[in-house]
């Protein structure tokens, strides 16, 4: 199966369990995955034939920044139900990286990792 990534997108927004992070928000950074057939697209050079990368950036950003959510699995899982529901792609992974989580020690970031599929 053919691939789109885009990594490292980069959002601010209010999600998570503890009131501090509801009311001060942080960064979050996402990656996802599009599995689909790209064969078309590439013998035709045709945009069309595609998905818009752009679409999916905005898509991701309006979940992120959008209303907040206790539990990055409702973010992860928002961000895939939309992209499954709007875009000819046959299969989604999605990556929510909380670079600033509120959890004692030392850590490059903490994440959840979904991977969905349209039936």
């Amino acid at each position: 199966m053919d691939k789109i990534v885009l990594a490292g997108m980069e959002f601010y927004g209010y999600h998570g369990v503890l009131s501090q992070e509801q009311s001060l928000g942080q960064r979050f950074a996402v990656d996802i995955e599009l599995s689909l057939e790209l064969d078309q697209a590439g013998n035709s050079d045709n945009p069309e034939d595609t998905v818009d990368y752009a679409s999916i950036f905005d898509m991701v950003r309006a979940v992120i920044e959008g209303r907040p959510r206790r539990l990055l699995e409702s973010v992860a899982e928002d961000i895939a139900d939309s992209v499954l529901k709007s875009f000819p792609v046959k299969e989604v992974l999605v990556r929510v990286k909380k670079p600033h989580a509120p959890l004692p020690g030392k850590f490059d970031w903490m994440a959840v990792e979904i991977n969905r599929r349209n039936e």
